[in-house]
């Protein structure tokens, strides 16, 4: 079954709008894996505009779901995930001033850096996986930096998949195959919605993980959190 990780970014970004608690993060992660997310996945950028530092270090001895914890190494990233020992990190190269993820890793150019990473994190217990976009020559550099798992970039499938759904996914198919192939295991996640989800996962069926946020937190508004995550969870059920 592929899992569901529920990204709470947008729970602190609320927050942070108004200051003070409202909405409690903390209560949101223990409520999304009470709801029957299998995952929670935080993403804190050096500005903490949503996820704070503070909230991962929180979170992590409430929980026991599987805690994803999104970003770019730099210094303070990585003392925060060996701090807190997280299940799951997973290396992002946005810089630090962009608004949200929109691309994968060069694994070529920064393949050396990476594999330092890995590494790193390997020996501190924690699963590491690259953000790659849907390319075979990302994914096959990315198996020489030592990671367990690769995530798909999925927001060029969400962009195409209204008008062909078929032209949408067959990238994605082939680099999840490949992938694979050698030996990686999948996660996928960027613009993913009740839309577009069930005929991915049915395409990708192997995939391990979705992580899943904006689309989500923004359909609970309107159906509710607890049954919101229920309709993603049964996007996924596919044999």
């Amino acid at each position: 079954m592929i899992r569901l990780s529920v990204n709470i970014n947008k729970i602190a970004t609320l927050r942070n709008a108004r200051g003070g608690d409202i909405p409690n993060v903390l209560e949101a992660a223990i409520n999304a894996e009470r709801f029957g997310a299998q995952g929670v996945t935080v993403h804190p950028r050096p500005d903490e505009r949503h996820i704070r530092y503070s909230d991962v270090r929180e979170i992590r001895p409430h929980i026991k779901t599987e805690f994803n914890v999104e970003g770019y190494p730099i210094d303070r990233f990585m003392q925060l995930v060996l701090e807190v020992r997280p299940h799951q990190v997973t290396l992002v190269p946005d810089p630090p001033d962009a608004l949200t993820s929109n691309t994968g890793w060069d694994t070529k150019k920064h393949k050396y850096f990476l594999r330092e990473i890995v590494e790193t994190l390997k020996k501190a217990g924690i699963r590491p996986s690259i953000f790659v976009n849907a390319d075979k020559e990302m994914i096959k550099h990315a198996v020489d930096t030592g990671t367990v798992r690769v995530e798909l970039y999925t927001e060029p499938y969400a962009r195409l998949y209204p008008q062909d759904p078929e032209r949408a996914v067959r990238p994605y198919v082939e680099a999840a195959e490949y992938a694979r192939l050698l030996g990686l295991e999948l996660n996928a996640g960027h613009d993913l919605n009740l839309q577009n989800l069930n005929f991915f996962a049915r395409k990708i069926p192997f995939l391990k993980e979705v992580s899943i946020g904006h689309a989500l937190i923004s359909d609970s508004i309107y159906f509710g959190f607890e049954n919101t995550i229920q309709m993603y969870l049964r996007q996924l059920e596919v044999e």
